[in-house]
């Protein structure tokens, strides 16, 4: 089993919380496939882990499978927009974890 790791993406995590869940238990190749033609910016980063946690596990994509898909909270940027009469409102800005694990397939598995 190996896995990717993408820290600190300027990215929603409950956004990509919907593609990753998508992807989990997926042959890494339709995984990857399937991403492509998904119109969310989400997956286009989470397809570029799936394709390095393959690379690290020496795999071809046919032959591996998405074991654990997981997004976890990282830190927030706070920023300020100007408002009317010299005020701001707060803007929050949330960054993401990613973490794919991928495995080799069961010969039967596909």
């Amino acid at each position: 089993m190996a896995r990717a790791i993408l820290k600190f993406i300027r990215l929603s995590p409950t956004k990509a919380r919907l593609i990753a869940r998508e992807v989990q238990g997926m042959n890494a190749e339709y995984a990857i496939a399937s991403l492509a033609f998904t119109p969310n910016k989400a997956a286009g980063i989470i397809s570029k882990v799936i394709a390095s946690a393959v690379a690290n596990a020496g795999l071809e994509p046919e032959e591996a499978i998405i074991t654990s898909a997981r997004v976890d909270k990282g830190p927030v940027l706070k920023r300020f927009t100007p408002r009317a009469r010299g005020s701001a409102s707060p803007k929050h800005k949330p960054t993401a974890h990613i973490m794919i694990e991928v495995a080799a397939a069961e010969k039967g598995d596909k």
